[in-house]
């Protein structure tokens, strides 16, 4: 067997545990195939003889990669959308199961942690990596990197109220349950979704007359969305500035975004639809599996 192949089959053995570690610390799914890809490319590019742990060696790759991709985001205050890697199709079964164990409340306090926050709390605190490890990505000393730990720990800690995490939930429910109906353009079960004096509001961009548009009433809604099953059809549930909504990203590109007002009737009682390039550069984005 080749060199090159005997790599490959090595760290195919660690890429299950390299997805996880990355999607703790990105939040998105694509991202996370984008930082274990970045991983293997640099795993092909070195020297890699004198290491005798090549799962805390790629762990520390995948945490760097991913750090730098946590700083990038930060720095242009968007979370970009993008397809997964290619050469590998997403699973649905291994993402619900990626998403579930993290949760989406957690997911929303992780969001708000500082990068090195964010790094020090999911590899200690979540993978039981030694701070004086966690120090070496961080290339801070062992003695910061705890206190980073320690401050992202009352934070996670501290938030989100379990009202929060239902309110999560129940955003899901409704946003999955609304995909559904408008994928089949079903006018029924999309009034029953929305409040009788629900509120659709839509930037210029959201519109082929270029100008913003404002719908009132679930039958008109409910048309209006029954209209769209086409774009509905590739179109995802999302985390958008941590709350539920649906966004249409053709080949990785952010064009619409449809945020939600949940009531805790279940109930959907304002569509905001963002097009505005902009609008769409400034929100945080996560896409979530299973949608």
């Amino acid at each position: 067997m080749a060199e090159s192949d005997i790599l490959a089959v090595a760290f195919e053995q660690h890429r299950d545990h390299l997805r996880a570690v990355a999607y703790r610390l990105l939040g998105s799914m694509s991202d996370a195939d984008d930082a274990v890809q970045d991983t293997w490319l640099r795993l092909t590019g070195a020297d890699t003889s004198e290491v005798e742990n090549l799962g805390g060696w790629l762990t520390t790759i995948v945490a760097r990669v991913s750090l730098n991709m946590l700083r990038a985001r930060r720095h242009t205050q968007e979370e970009p959308v993008a397809d997964s890697t290619p050469g590998r199709a997403p699973d649905p079964e291994d993402e619900a199961v990626l998403a579930d164990s993290v949760g989406l409340a957690l997911l929303v306090v992780l969001d708000k942690l500082s990068p090195a926050e964010r790094l020090a709390f999911v590899l200690h605190d979540m993978f039981a990596m030694p701070f004086t490890e966690v120090s070496a990505v961080l290339r801070r000393s062992p003695e910061a990197t705890r206190q980073l730990a320690s401050r992202a720990r009352r934070r996670v800690r501290g938030a989100p109220s379990p009202d929060r995490a239902a309110d999560i939930a129940r955003q899901r429910e409704v946003a999955d349950a609304f995909l559904a109906a408008a994928r089949g353009g079903d006018f029924s079960a999309l009034v029953a979704l929305l409040d009788s004096d629900v509120v659709l509001t839509g930037d210029a961009f959201a519109t082929p007359l270029g100008r913003p548009v404002r719908l009132s009433g679930a039958a008109a809604v409910a048309r209006g969305a029954a209209a769209a099953a086409a774009r509905a059809e590739h179109s995802q549930l999302a985390l958008v500035n941590g709350s539920v909504a649906i966004v249409y990203a053709p080949a990785g590109q952010l064009q619409i975004v449809l945020a939600f007002g949940v009531s805790a009737e279940h109930k959907i009682t304002t569509i905001d639809v963002i097009a505005d390039p902009d609008r769409l550069r400034r929100l945080r984005v996560a896409l979530l599996p299973g949608a």
